[in-house]
């Protein structure tokens, strides 16, 4: 009983000190909630957000019909995160969204280059205390790690 109480302060406290955004994004399960988030985040130039926008922006390729659109969304913003990362190579919300797009893109698209190396990244920086531990969770719970 002890443990399942400090379970559950545990959760509030991290919870509180996530970010909105991070919130949202994780809360955004429909094609219409991810719509709503890059409507509402698209014009910030965090780049914490930046990170979550494009990777939504990279997913409205599964909604296009015909497979040339597909692929031309897809790599738009593909290529727009690989950008951001090679500007900010330790943002660790740029480094978890491409963890969790790579293990979860079908294999033709060929975008897998880069699992060990943000696995590895993002196993060391969860070792540390900073102020990214409220993403330690989403990437125990949403990416192989």
């Amino acid at each position: 009983m002890t443990l399942l109480i400090l379970h559950i302060v545990m959760m509030l406290v991290s919870n509180s000190n996530t970010p909105d955004f991070i919130q949202e994004y994780h809360k955004a399960l429909t094609k219409e909630k991810e719509q709503e988030f890059i409507a509402k985040y698209e014009k910030s130039n965090e780049i914490d957000i930046k990170a979550y926008v494009v990777s939504f922006k990279m997913k409205q390729a599964k909604y296009e019909r015909m497979p040339w659109n597909k692929m031309k969304v897809f790599t738009t913003y593909k290529n727009q995160l690989e950008e951001l990362i090679s500007k900010h190579p330790g943002n660790m919300n740029l480094r978890y969204v491409r963890l969790v797009i790579q293990e979860n893109v079908p294999s033709i698209l060929n975008y897998s280059s880069d699992i060990e190396n943000d696995k590895a990244y993002l196993s060391k920086m969860m070792k540390r205390k900073d102020d990214t531990d409220y993403l330690d969770p989403y990437i125990k719970k949403n990416t192989s790690l």
